[in-house]
């Protein structure tokens, strides 16, 4: 059973919360940070991207980036921009987007539970990127970004968390840049703390990495190294634990994330579509956008004309939870076996598309020259994604989107 728990968080003043909330550290380069963080004193991305304080052209991953993060983390809690709770509790924090909101729970879980296997994970993680979330924890002896999880519904949990929602005034509660709603509720009664906890470990197994497979391994890693650095380790210590926000899966959706690429592999339109047409049926829709409207059903985009591919029976899966992704029969009929390109990571030849950029940013990359022809998906499902996760296997890459994205910064756990 998951172990989750409440904690003494470290929080901003109402007044500043959404001045000092920003969005995670990797969906921006440092450029765009510094514009997101301009006028804002308070910003988080003074942390999580310290190279905006630093000279241009400093390196991301240098010691002076670190520092420099280290030293602002320091001024926020000394101007009283970030401040402890006195006592250990959960939080609510709840994401609105196009009316429909979700509600999750933030506490911290374990690193035994990761490397236990209670935590499940759907993708592969980079040790590079692991390594730079790790120095930051590091330097600042915090997980400053919180990760996103998932686990499967259960009432009693909802229904606590309805009832603080519908009678205590939330602390944070605002509109971001983006149109995305956030809010927020400390749960301040002891004994609701200790059934939630409770109910973690007595109802939910398993939980699920939606989003930040990368910190959650950075965390776990850490816990690792003070545990063998601490010859009195207990494994109470806040080191062994780390900071999620964590979503009941019937809230959730996901994303379609789609996919463009630069060539057409030597062959010409109509080859292509010869080609296509041995494993699905190619209709032309006209000019006008056709987003799939079901698993197995594929847009394309080529010339200024958008297709529908339905892949043919046979030519997939549904037993096998790789082979039912649509990714999957993306990548072996089309992206493989027509386009040659055999390597999502590596090839230069293709790029991804965040399916909340909607599908006139697939027209727009093909109609200016930039890519040739590009595909949209049916996003994957929640219960697929924990089918995968379950079974132990890994998800072909850029898979999943999640939208909204946490802002970071409502709440930071520190490691000791």
């Amino acid at each position: 059973m998951a172990i989750i728990k409440p904690f003494k968080g470290l929080r901003p003043p109402k007044e500043i919360s959404k001045d000092l909330a920003c969005l995670p550290y990797d969906v921006m380069n440092s450029e765009e940070a510094a514009v997101m963080a301009k006028g804002k004193e308070c910003s988080l991305l003074h942390i999580t991207k310290a190279e905006i304080d630093c000279p241009p052209g400093t390196d991301v991953h240098s010691e002076t980036v670190y520092n420099k993060a280290v030293d602002n983390f320091k001024m926020f809690q000394k101007k009283a921009w970030l401040v402890e709770d006195a006592e250990a509790k959960f939080y609510i924090y709840a994401q609105t987007m196009n009316g429909k909101t979700q509600y999750g729970i933030v506490g911290v879980a374990a690193c035994d539970d990761y490397h236990n296997g209670i935590i499940k994970k759907h993708e592969l993680t980079r040790p590079d990127k692991e390594e730079d979330r790790m120095i930051l924890t590091r330097y600042t002896n915090a997980n400053i970004e919180p990760v996103f999880f998932s686990y499967r519904a259960v009432p009693e949990i909802d229904a606590i968390v309805e009832n603080i929602v519908k009678n205590q005034k939330a602390d944070y509660d605002f509109v971001a840049e983006d149109g995305f709603g956030h809010h927020f509720w400390p749960v301040n009664d002891p004994q609701t703390n200790k059934k939630l906890e409770e109910l973690f470990a007595t109802k939910v197994p398993f939980t699920y990495v939606a989003d930040g497979h990368h910190r959650t391994a950075a965390a776990a890693r850490i816990g690792l190294e003070r545990k063998a650095k601490n010859p009195n380790h207990t494994g109470n210590e806040e080191y062994n634990f780390f900071m999620a926000v964590h979503f009941p899966d019937n809230q959730l959706n996901i994303i379609d994330y789609n996919r463009v690429v630069k060539d057409l592999n030597g062959l010409t339109e109509e080859q292509l579509i010869e080609k296509l047409k041995v494993s699905f049926e190619v209709t032309l829709m006209g000019i006008e956008i056709c987003k799939p409207s079901k698993l197995h059903e594929f847009s394309m985009y080529l010339s200024g004309k958008w297709y529908k591919l339905n892949a043919k029976p046979g030519t997939y899966n549904d037993n096998d939870p790789i082979g039912v992704l649509d990714v999957t029969v993306l990548s072996s009929l089309v992206l493989d076996q027509v386009l040659g390109i055999n390597d999502l990571r590596t090839s230069k030849r293709i790029d991804f598309v965040g399916g909340i950029r909607g599908l006139g940013e697939l027209k727009k990359r093909v109609d200016n020259g930039d890519m040739k022809v590009a595909f949209a998906l049916y996003p994957v499902s929640m219960q697929q994604l924990i089918n995968i996760a379950d079974s132990g296997n890994i998800m072909p890459p850029k898979t999943t989107w999640f939208e909204p994205k946490l802002r970071s910064g409502l709440v930071i756990h520190k490691l000791d």
